[in-house]
């Protein structure tokens, strides 16, 4: 299965590509959207739309994983990070993607082991379980890290769905 990440933001939206299959995962693409700030911001998001569309066009993905928002100081600052968001759930959802929401300290947790991970942690790990995953910004790093929680959680969804047990029992954890 093919995951799309986001990390949603006006000035730079983090993206990310991954393949899964089951436990296994490979890097496929990565990169940084960035909207024109000297436009006004419906301007903006139009040019956050139409580069994540063509993400989507030129990867294809099957499922799409975006980071939710939490609260800023800025109350302007979570009003524009928030249309962003909109635009990252809008774009993969018109094709038909099913999309999915995380807490960035469920996507920090599942890929680091702490919910309260640093940026560069979640680089340096992004680059230890994605070999090929190199030069990474912060927020593409983001973005896989997303993808890759989506992973984690889309093969325990299936375990269960399939009517299998828990994966924990199974392999000799808790009884």
């Amino acid at each position: 299965m093919r995951v799309i990440g986001l990390d949603p933001g006006l000035r730079a939206t983090g993206w990310g590509v991954i393949e899964a299959e089951g436990s296994r995962l490979k890097h496929v693409a990565h990169g940084t959207l960035r909207s024109d700030s000297s436009c006004e911001v419906p301007a903006r998001l139009v040019q956050l739309k139409l580069g994540i569309e063509e993400i989507l066009r030129e990867f294809l993905p099957d499922e799409a994983a975006v980071e939710e928002t939490l609260a800023n100081k800025n109350p302007a600052s979570t009003l524009k990070l928030g249309m962003a968001r909109g635009v990252a759930l809008l774009a993969p959802a018109l094709r038909g993607l099913p999309v999915t929401q995380y807490l960035p300290m469920i996507v920090k947790k599942s890929v680091v082991g702490t919910g309260h991970a640093k940026k560069e942690q979640v680089v340096m790990m992004m680059q230890r379980l994605l070999p090929g995953a190199t030069d990474l910004s912060p927020d593409a790093a983001d973005a896989l890290a997303v993808a890759v929680c989506h992973a984690h959680n889309l093969e325990t969804r299936q375990a269960w769905a399939s009517g299998r047990a828990d994966p924990l029992l199974q392999s000799g954890g808790f009884r």
